[in-house]
């Protein structure tokens, strides 16, 4: 199974577009090789280096959550405002929605992580915690797309 994008390759800088410092909109995603039985796909997004890459704490920043994907999806447009299917769960702003890269200091690293999972999930209010939870014992498959940013010094 594979998650890519056709705005930035897996470990390369994710344009200033999809970050607060840009439009702020999601990124194209595609997703491939889903596995036979998956019932449905669920996606985090999250900066492990939050707020400091020096000193991360144990919590990652979460961006975007979604669950219940339809297991044919295969792409996810730019500036995704409808969902092929499925739910926005709240990001760690508190919003249903995508809120990209803005790190305070230095380099981060921001986690794609794609899960098929054998069931549907049917989560009233997703949040990360809640969907890792819900998916225990349910994850198929799953894989990864790391994109970077580091905010541009401005004046």
């Amino acid at each position: 199974m594979q998650v890519t994008s056709k705005a930035f390759a897996y470990g390369a800088a994710i344009p200033d577009k999809y970050t607060q410092d840009g439009a702020d909109v999601s990124p194209p995603l595609a997703f491939s090789d889903i596995p036979p039985g998956a019932r449905s796909l669920a996606l985090i997004v999250d900066d492990p280096d939050a707020p400091d890459p020096a000193a991360p704490r144990t919590h990652a920043w979460v961006h975007w959550v979604l669950v219940d994907l339809p297991p044919d999806t295969e792409t996810l447009p730019e500036a995704v405002t409808r969902l092929p299917g499925g739910k926005v769960g709240t990001n760690d702003w508190n919003h249903t929605a995508w809120d990209g890269p803005a790190p305070p200091i230095g380099k981060h690293r921001y986690r794609f992580k794609l899960y098929a999972l054998d069931r549907v999930l049917g989560l009233e209010r997703p949040t990360k915690a809640r969907l890792e939870a819900a998916m225990q014992d349910h994850v198929l498959e799953q894989a990864e797309l790391i994109g970077t940013y580091k905010k541009a010094r401005r004046g």
